[in-house]
């Protein structure tokens, strides 16, 4: 957890110092909730408060996570930064980026630190897919299939693996739905020509690629580890982006926006206070909201929501929400997290149920291709854990 202060603390060093462990494993503590730390407006080192650290060395080294069984896993990466309530893409808040550039400019900096490296429109490959039960089940037929068709699939310089990125998340779009003739520009148009029944206009296209762009990254997610454990192993970009995509399937990861959707859907006819009761029985928390490394409430689905109202106006979907929204803040003090407001979004749009998942892994794809451009730049095969004995 990231708070903020004005006050004097140690430097993480000296933290580190006093716990006698090292910077990674002090900035492990903070990423598991047992250290809290903050950093003075306009600087990025990270201060501590004396006494909090003074009681972890008197307890000694934690031994439970705030987060249920986390693994002490830290990985240096330049990519994403969760911090101050924001996210940051190598420095530069995701919000800005939704509210401003193109989901493929986005892509591009996040792959080379440059906004020009990918610019569009993308080329979609055409792609004789077989029939499939689900978009969600097409986008994975079009990566398998476009890894067969390429014979050089294995080389991982950052030109190929930019320009196979490219083709990659155009060809994932593209196989979501029947293709628009003529098929629109950007990933954004293309994907709610495949899964929208409502026609398209300019709000509803920013609401979407709002959405790629905030779901492009998010740190370390499980997908991701998947996928830089696969980068680590020298998998070739399609292999990464299918390691992302087994990550993904679980019901607790991609699923989640599903769960959501369901919770917003039943809240019509068994009313909100109803409806969030049954969700939280059955699943132990409430769908769609809290995020524990925002406390504060999920900033992606404050702006999402915005944009959504703003394109939506009048929807009685997104009327019903805000009574669920307000329900759940009142009874269990929760905020709303970008899992609701992605369900929302396909909901407004009159999408079919899996299309959450779809945005969300043609989102990912574009972090998991930046994760693996990094972990090619770092020795190989490092992600070797150990295993104990368990008693």
């Amino acid at each position: 957890m990231i708070i903020i202060k004005s006050m004097p603390g140690l430097t993480a060093q000296e933290a580190a110092d006093r716990l006698g462990v090292k910077l990674a494993t002090l900035y492990a503590y903070v990423s598991r909730g047992a250290l809290r730390r903050w950093r003075e407006p306009g600087s990025r080192r990270s201060h501590f408060d004396a006494a909090e650290v003074e009681e972890l060395a008197r307890r000694g080294k934690p031994r439970r996570s705030s987060l249920p069984l986390a693994l002490d896993l830290v990985v240096h990466s330049r990519l994403t930064e969760i911090a101050y309530q924001d996210l940051r893409y190598r420095g530069v808040s995701a919000l800005e980026l939704a509210e401003s550039e193109m989901f493929e400019e986005v892509a591009g900096w996040l792959w080379t630190a440059n906004r020009s490296a990918s610019p569009g429109p993308w080329p979609a490959p055409h792609l004789e897919l077989p029939e499939a039960g689900t978009a969600r089940d097409q986008i994975r037929l079009a990566v398998v299939l476009l890894s067969a068709r390429d014979p050089l699939r294995a080389d991982l310089s950052v030109p190929a693996v930019v320009e196979r990125g490219r083709r990659l998340i155009a060809a994932m779009a593209a196989a979501a739905g029947p293709s628009a003739e003529p098929a629109p520009a950007s990933i954004a148009g293309r994907l709610w020509a495949a899964l929208a029944e409502l026609p398209a206009t300019s709000e509803r296209l920013h609401a979407l690629n709002a959405a790629l762009v905030l779901l492009a990254d998010h740190e370390l997610a499980a997908s991701t580890v998947a996928a830089r454990v696969a980068a680590s192993a020298r998998a070739d970009p399609y292999s990464v982006v299918l390691a992302g995509m087994g990550a993904v399937a679980g019901g607790l990861h991609g699923g989640a926006p599903l769960r959501a959707r369901e919770l917003l859907e039943a809240s019509v006819p068994s009313g909100p206070a109803a409806s969030l009761a049954r969700s939280a029985e059955a699943h132990g928390h409430l769908p769609g909201f809290g995020h524990p490394l925002y406390p504060g409430g999920d900033p992606r689905a404050r702006l999402l929501l915005r944009l959504i109202d703003r394109a939506a106006p009048g929807s009685a979907v997104c009327a019903q929400t805000k009574v669920v929204i307000s329900t759940a803040r009142e009874s269990a003090g929760v905020e709303p997290n970008v899992d609701l407001a992605l369900a929302l979004l396909t909901m407004v749009a009159q999408m079919p149920p899996d299309a959450p998942e779809v945005i969300f892994t043609v989102a990912r794809a574009a972090g998991w291709l930046a994760h693996a451009l990094e972990e090619y730049q770092e020795p190989p095969l490092r992600f070797r854990a150990r295993a104990a004995q368990r008693a």
